[in-house]
């Protein structure tokens, strides 16, 4: 079996063939889908396998480059540390570590998803920036209105019609207004784009189970579900839920040596970072809906305080997700009538047409006295938690801590 490592750039790629110990240089490659098609007709074979390094274009190069060889592994850049911390370092070389660690079987690799979760996490990353410039622009409107001593806006939404009314009526300089009216010109060309993206995920989560799934806990609607699916792929390749919180980066940080006992620090924030930022925002809903898992972030805030909790919750939520997704299964409390009305809130995000006339199963969720009974169930359930909790006591304190305290 030969080993073709490729040390790839935006421009060109140095490619290196490891066989029976023995390196070849294979020359440089442009970074075009030519060029590279016309590569592996010429220097590759069905036998050989190719490492590439994690890059913005190691997926397109996997794409054209698989259907020559037998295998294309990505390369973790983050735990190749001998390419990192090399002190002679070239093309060639890099791309020669790359084969070398692979024939060795010390290579981290990258899981590549399928088409279908890749074009996800692309509109996923897309909303994710969208939000984030329109965040930006009205930070830049609200530093324009504090220069000038005006108070913060007490509408909800600066940038709704109420909040625009407001903003007319305060006192700036004309350049400053210029400035103001041009970020509202483009909150308003983001929010076109935004609700673009919004369709099109709406329009896979409904088509797509696992998203659906996802949905059934609390505190998760579309935008969550649809990130931590893009995120996670798929499930089989987390043996337990602990490999799943890891890639997520919930997981502490643990320092051990010698004799020593671990010492567990803060959470390795590593992995799928956006994933993590959605279930932290899940917990923080999580911790204002009825059911054990508010009991839950009580319980470790009245200890830890809120933000920890929101960690913990998040952590928790990542658990619960591995064991529905492996098991195949909905959230036991959900709300059958809040999940129809998060289920009818994506078809309209998707474009469907309303129909005012008819009175589907999200029409549920408008009736007081079935909102109330849903409540009570799932309440029933969290006070049950809590009584279950309360009997539980701290682990006492081992020796070690003892005498360091004192």
């Amino acid at each position: 079996m030969r080993i073709i490592g490729m040390d790839i750039h935006r421009v060109a790629a140095e490619a290196v063939a490891l066989l029976e110990g023995h390196l070849t240089k294979l020359g440089r490659i442009p970074m075009t889908r030519d060029s590279l098609e016309a590569f592996a007709r010429k220097e590759l074979t069905h036998d050989d396998h190719v490492v590439v390094e994690a890059t913005g274009n190691a997926a397109a190069v996997v794409e054209v480059l698989a259907p020559y060889v037998d295998r294309v592994v990505i390369a973790n850049p983050k735990q190749v540390r001998l390419i990192a911390y090399a002190k002679i370092k070239t093309d060639a070389i890099d791309a020669a570590v790359l084969a070398k660690l692979y024939a060795t079987g010390f290579l981290p690799e990258v899981w590549v998803p399928d088409q279908r979760t890749m074009a996800l996490r692309r509109q996923v990353a897309r909303r994710t920036q969208l939000v984030r410039q329109r965040v930006r622009l009205k930070n830049l409107i609200q530093s324009i209105l504090h220069a000038h001593l005006i108070p913060p806006c007490p509408h909800l939404n600066l940038v709704g019609i109420s909040g625009r009314r407001w903003i007319a009526a305060q006192m700036v300089p004309a350049d400053e207004r210029a400035a103001i009216e041009r970020h509202l010109a483009q909150i308003d060309l983001i929010q076109g784009s935004l609700k673009e993206v919004e369709a099109d995920i709406a329009r896979e989560a409904m088509s797509d189970p696992i998203i659906r799934r996802l949905m059934t806990l609390p505190g998760v609607d579309m935008t969550v579900a649809s990130g931590v699916a893009a995120a996670v792929g798929d499930i089989r390749r987390f043996a337990d839920p602990t490999r799943l919180v890891s890639y997520l980066g919930l997981n502490p940080s643990v320092r051990q040596s010698g004799e020593g006992s671990a010492y567990h620090g803060r959470i390795t924030k590593q992995g799928r970072g956006q994933a993590r930022g959605m279930l932290v925002e899940a917990a923080w809903a999580v911790a204002r809906s009825p059911g054990p898992l508010r009991a839950f972030f009580q319980r470790v805030a009245s200890r830890r305080g809120k933000h920890i909790a929101a960690v913990a919750t998040a952590r928790k939520l990542a658990m619960i997700i591995w064991h529905m997704l492996t098991k195949s299964t909905d959230y036991i409390w959900t709300r059958p009538a809040l999940l129809a009305r998060k289920f009818r809130s994506i078809e309209l995000r998707a474009g469907l047409p309303t129909s005012h006339a008819k009175r589907g199963s999200a029409y549920d969720y408008n009736i007081p006295a079935k909102r109330a009974e849903e409540r009570a169930r799932v309440e029933s359930a969290e006070k049950e938690y809590t009584r279950f909790t309360s009997r539980w006591r701290a682990k006492p304190r081992s020796r070690h801590s003892k005498a360091s305290a004192t």
